[in-house]
């Protein structure tokens, strides 16, 4: 759908969220939203967006919904605009997706990274919009990932205690065997890498036995089971240093893992998805990634509205 379109109708659809409008502008409106089949169908799709809002937990809906008391009304029409770009199915689960695990004891924002000294001194890093819940008790240490990705150090349990450490997720349990690993939720799939020690995987609900993945190794945990093991090169976890480390990388992974850390939309131009860059790129600052792409690879960076709709084309 045509981007203006979707940026005029963003701000109407801020004007009736706002105080309301007069009846001149609501004949402009009417006027409007009749110009053209092109407008109906974009004032279709802004109601669907405003549908599934109201539907929403309003912690959930606030944020995309901002009265300009509290944001520009610029960014909030930009923002909008950006939603309505995916809406109405592709938003609710991309913004979901987002959101899951909003309660949850710990959780990081789009963008941000956390370092955490849980109560038995383990080291904790939550990458990129994470959230996990922690339970230790006289039995058991136990994390729950509820998404995102984890870099986890492990400390032996105060006074001798020896309570296991796990991590559960909803594909199986990760039993630490004194050690330092990564865990990934990437959709239907689990991945697990260990630089020390080694961690035993036992995959819900599979036959097989439990699997104990040693230093230098990674899996990747399905509702199969988990999978071959296979050594952990340097980028896979990078992202514990705040970086992107990419080696003959197609440039559609490359803007698959930098949209991780911004909030909006991030896409690559079919003609350059399959162009292979190698560097290193600050996970940090994902608007200097992208200036640091596009001078050494021959790229430009398109930004609408606001910087929430960016495109990576050949330059």
């Amino acid at each position: 759908m045509d981007a203006r379109l979707l940026d005029e109708a963003a701000d109407w659809l801020m004007r009736q969220h706002g105080e309301g409008m007069t009846a001149a502008e609501r004949a402009d409106f009417e006027r409007w939203r009749q110009a053209s089949p092109a407008h109906v169908r974009a004032w279709e799709r802004a109601e669907r967006l405003m549908g599934m809002l109201g539907g929403l937990p309003p912690a959930l809906a606030r944020p995309a919904l901002d009265r300009p008391a509290r944001r520009s009304r610029r960014a909030t029409v930009a923002r909008l605009a950006a939603l309505l770009a995916v809406a109405p199915a592709g938003w609710l689960g991309w913004r979901l997706a987002q959101e899951q695990g909003w309660t949850a004891d710990l959780r990081t924002a789009t963008g941000e990274q956390r370092t955490v000294t849980l109560a038995d001194g383990s080291r904790l890093v939550l990458d990129t919009a994470s959230a996990d819940d922690i339970e230790f008790d006289s039995a058991q240490r136990l994390l729950h990932m509820r998404q995102g990705a984890i870099s986890l150090q492990t400390a032996p349990d105060p006074g001798g205690a020896r309570r296991p450490l796990i991590v559960h997720t909803a594909l199986g349990r990760l039993r630490a065997l004194g050690t330092r690993f990564t865990v990934r939720l990437d959709g239907t799939a689990v991945l697990l890498a260990v630089t020390e020690g080694a961690v035993e995987v036992t995959p819900r609900g599979a036959s097989a036995p439990a699997l104990v993945v040693p230093a230098g190794r990674q899996t990747v945990v399905t509702g199969q089971g988990a999978g071959p093991l296979r050594p952990v090169a340097p980028q896979d976890h990078a992202w514990v240093h705040g970086m992107l480390m990419a080696d003959a990388m197609p440039l559609t992974e490359v803007c698959a893992q930098l949209v991780r850390y911004r909030p909006g939309l991030l896409h690559c131009a079919p003609e350059v998805a399959r162009r292979k860059v190698s560097g290193a790129y600050p996970l940090a600052d994902t608007d200097r990634a992208l200036a640091m792409l596009a001078d050494t690879h021959a790229l430009q960076v398109h930004r609408r509205w606001g910087g929430y709709w960016v495109t990576v084309a050949d330059r």
